[in-house]
């Protein structure tokens, strides 16, 4: 039987560092999960346990609603002459009307098995389902983000943790919808749950933060004044918020204010490296410079912004601008860390009628340049120590496996291309880590036969509710 010690080691023939690839690393972690040494060119006759394939750092998600994976694919039909985000959410409000805590703790369970055997490591929870069907707070308001910090610990993923504030329905102050009503906060009661959770979020080793929803949704005094609350609880929590998805946001904010919406919040909120400006799909040259000046991180979501036909982010632009980004899942019609990655590339070319768009000046493979900033830009979002395989970061990382046909005979930059653009994403994944600890092994997590037949009942019931 290993030793303790050994037992918190790898050897990887290749490794993919926050500066590139390297040969011959050793990792080592803590008994808290955290990396002690990163160290190449080691003798591969030591007697660390061996890495099948390439180790790649794992990928934060960085935008998730838990509850909407129960309802994936159920909303592609024409339900409308022109179907379009609006009358995705209409649908969507329905199915929440419905969901109990204990529903959403199974669904969350088995999205984060997904996850993590999809190459996550770790999720931001942008978590709007807060009272009860009726709207009233349960007898213990904190009751649904407890089941989102349970689900989490129990999967093994990293989690922060960012309840949603969300006070009306539109620009100007329009009163909040019959369908939100298990959304609406007040500000201080906003404030109040933060300060039930903090302890929660600090034992499970969890990040707590805040996601005003979106400027249609949170009044400017309720946006300054939560912001001011939070500083009190903790300065440095990020903050996340919904911005610039579709041009029908854009015209409304214009309408109300004179401004478009990013334009807006950098001109009355203190937007920083804390922030993480989720979507951000629809904005014109100067917001694009403005936004990445701020160190605010765009928080992508291809596969969903796919989905629902929101537009096509200016990735060029960007970055040209020096703008960190990761991607997250979103509302989970497609849960892969390598296929959010893939359609990041493939929407740029389609846009710029160009190939290898994601490549940088330090990286000239696309999987390689893409997957370190999405590294970097996720675990500035999450506010956790997770921006890779590096001292102080914590163990959070994935094996590929050599053995593979699509990477079978290939060097490791190869390897990585050929998982993101020529396998079937997850198919490549060998096991997964989260701080130091096999969560995936052989391609599977301990509890996936478990979690998923309980997502199968849960999803079930809720259809049968229809």
């Amino acid at each position: 039987m290993p030793d303790a010690a050994s037992s918190r080691r790898l050897f990887a023939a290749d490794a993919l560092l926050p500066t590139g690839w390297a040969r011959d690393v050793l990792l080592e972690w803590d008994d808290t999960g955290k990396l002690s040494a990163v160290t190449p060119g080691i003798d591969a006759k030591g007697d660390a346990p061996r890495a099948i394939g390439p180790v790649l750092p794992g990928i934060p998600n960085l935008h998730s609603h838990a509850f909407q994976r129960a309802f994936a694919g159920l909303t592609e039909f024409r339900g409308e002459a022109q179907d379009s985000f609006w009358s995705w959410r209409t649908l969507m409000y329905r199915f929440a009307a419905k969901i109990s805590p204990e529903q959403v703790e199974a669904i969350a369970t088995w999205l984060y098995v997904e996850m993590l055997e999809a190459g996550y490591t770790s999720v931001c929870e942008f978590h709007y389902l807060h009272h009860d069907a009726d709207g009233k707070p349960y007898a213990d308001d904190a009751e649904l983000s407890l089941a989102l910090l349970r689900a989490a610990k129990r999967a093994g993923i990293g989690l922060t943790l960012l309840p949603v504030l969300y006070q009306t329905s539109g620009f100007g102050g329009r009163a909040p919808s019959e369908g939100q009503r298990r959304f609406i906060r007040s500000t201080d009661s906003m404030l109040r749950l933060l300060e039930r959770l903090r302890p929660a979020c600090e034992e499970q080793g969890a990040r707590l933060g805040l996601a005003p929803h979106s400027l249609r949704a949170v009044p400017p005094e309720g946006l300054r004044d939560a912001l001011a609350g939070l500083d009190a609880i903790d300065p440095s929590a990020p903050v996340h918020i919904h911005i610039a998805e579709q041009t029908g946001e854009v015209d409304a904010c214009l309408a109300w204010s004179g401004q478009r919406p990013v334009a807006w919040l950098l001109d009355h909120a203190p937007v920083d490296a804390r922030w993480c400006l989720v979507h951000a799909t629809h904005m014109d040259a100067d917001e694009y410079r403005r936004a990445a000046a701020s160190g605010a991180v765009a928080g992508l979501c291809l596969t969903t912004e796919a989905n629902l036909g929101d537009g096509i982010f200016d990735f060029n632009a960007w970055r040209a601008a020096g703008g960190r980004w990761g991607v997250g899942s979103d509302s989970h019609a497609c849960v892969n860390a390598a296929e959010e990655l893939m359609m990041l590339e493939y929407g740029q070319r389609l846009s710029t009628r160009q190939r290898n768009v994601g490549a940088d000046a330090a990286h000239r493979e696309v999987a390689t340049a893409l997957t370190i900033s999405a590294v970097q830009g996720g675990a500035q979002a999450a506010g956790r120590p997770i921006g890779g395989l590096a001292v102080g970061q914590r163990a959070d990382f994935v094996v590929l496996d050599s053995s593979h046909v699509a990477l079978q005979g290939l060097s490791a930059p190869e390897m990585l291309s050929s998982h993101v653009f020529a396998s079937h994403r997850t198919s490549a994944l060998d096991s997964v880590y989260v701080a130091g600890q096999a969560r995936v092994s052989g391609a599977r997590h301990a509890l996936h036969r478990e979690a998923a037949s309980a997502f199968v009942d849960v999803r079930s019931q809720l259809l049968a509710k229809d």
